[in-house]
């Protein structure tokens, strides 16, 4: 089969693009299918994207409608509807040309159809859906999940194709229990459930000597506890309880702490980055924000400063940070897992509902940093064969449920399905 991906980007780290990239890893080279790309951002192989800028939600025309849908409650102007209709006609044609170019066989839209972040690419995907075009959804988090998209005058299009309730050579899929549930209350329609996954049965390879400089580079003492937070800066991943906690793992400890945040702010706006900025001064906790330094692959920014992926910095962290408020699974904390690092997880519904229950040995924390996380945490750091017992069991577990293999079983049913439509 030839499957063609399409997001609003498939470039950098986030969650999305990292996620898609191990379908396309496990749909070529386990189920011999041939993948392709679609988006307005791309780091994919130029013999097989199609790069169409207007696909990005931050193209100017996209983001100013984005703005309008979503902070304007009451009656849609007309002019404002027009917008919409002439974005996504176009991003109709391009993605037949897409499907021409490439003579595919399936549309997989990577988040397009969950999260509003791109309403006129949406509505496009669910045209050609509506035309018989082959569709299997991958849905990653959706707009009855973030309290922005609660009000504004889009409903009727997030009615529509957010996720449209389709069935007819359509298959929908989720990553969590809960998003099932509530996708067959909403549009009535069933999914299937593939929790995110890794490559747990090819165990990282151990560090070379490229990353040996991270500290130094970044200028942190031989000295200094590192503990990362390897998520994006937005509201949702509750990065002020790892600044709390480094503030009182430093009392703790007697050691400075040094909080390594690994991607940039921006995609929610830079308000929250502020206010972090804020608490860590008054707390005395120092944080690096490192999303200029860590890239896909490695090499140097902009700057000409080093570069390193995150693989390079997980072996320097002796503590992990994960205490989002919300998340659709959790792929950095299989990160994690995978690196076999001690982790600090605030319990996320998914991860009460769906994780938790495999019995992985974490600190755990209920929306509060107490004295028990805190001494947890510090043991962690301070016994590092008990760090690393626990970053043995826990990599068991996710070889079992959460490996290549697993997605590989689900991935094959449905595409099998999907053809015989």
């Amino acid at each position: 089969m030839r499957i063609g991906f399409v997001s609003t980007r498939f470039h950098g780290t986030d969650g999305v693009s990292l996620e898609a990239a191990k379908w396309a890893h496990v749909l070529e080279h386990h189920l011999n299918h041939k993948c392709f790309w679609f988006g307005g951002k791309l780091d994919t192989p130029s013999d097989t994207s199609y790069l169409c800028p207007e696909a990005f939600f931050e193209f100017p025309g996209i983001a100013a409608i984005q703005k309008a849908l979503f902070e304007s409650d009451g009656l849609r102007p007309q002019a404002l509807s027009d917008e919409v209709e002439v974005f996504s006609s176009y991003l109709t044609a391009e993605l037949r040309h897409f499907i021409a170019r490439y003579e595919l066989d399936i549309l997989l839209p990577q988040n397009v159809l969950a999260i509003p972040m791109h309403v006129p690419l949406g509505l496009a995907v669910t045209n050609l859906a509506e035309e018989g075009v082959p569709v299997l959804a991958h849905h990653h988090d959706f707009s009855w999940e973030r309290s922005r998209f609660e009000h504004g005058c889009a409903g009727d299009y997030l009615q529509r194709a957010f996720p449209p309730a389709l069935s007819k050579k359509f298959l929908h899929v989720v990553i969590n229990s809960r998003a099932g549930k509530d996708l067959l209350e909403r549009r009535g329609v069933p999914s299937s459930v593939i929790p995110n996954v890794f490559d747990f049965e090819n165990p990282p390879a151990d560090p070379d000597a490229y990353g040996d400089d991270f500290r130094t580079q970044l200028g942190i003492s031989p000295d200094e506890v590192i503990v990362l937070q390897p998520t994006r800066v937005v509201p949702r991943k509750g990065i002020e309880y790892a600044i709390e906690l480094c503030h009182r793992l430093q009392e703790r400890l007697g050691r400075k702490v040094c909080l390594v945040v690994s991607h940039n702010s921006g995609d929610e706006g830079f308000e929250y980055h502020e206010g972090l900025i804020q608490i860590a001064t008054q707390l005395a906790v120092r944080v690096l924000w490192i999303g200029d330094r860590v890239r896909e692959g490695r090499g140097n920014n902009t700057k000409g400063e080093k570069c390193y992926s995150l693989w390079d910095v997980y072996p320097h962290a002796d503590l992990v940070t994960y205490p989002s408020l919300y998340e659709g699974f959790g792929n950095a904390l299989l990160e994690t897992f995978y690196f076999s690092k001690p982790v600090v997880v605030n319990r996320y519904s998914v991860y009460v509902e769906d994780i938790e229950p495999h019995g992985f040995k974490v600190v755990t924390m209920n929306g509060c940093v107490n004295d028990q996380i805190v001494h947890e945490a510090a043991g962690l750091i301070e016994d590092k064969d008990k760090a690393a017992r626990w970053g043995k069991h826990n990599y068991g577990i996710c070889e079992q449920h959460y490996s290549y293999r697993s997605l590989r079983q689900g991935l094959e049913g449905l595409v099998e399905n999907l053809n015989g439509s």
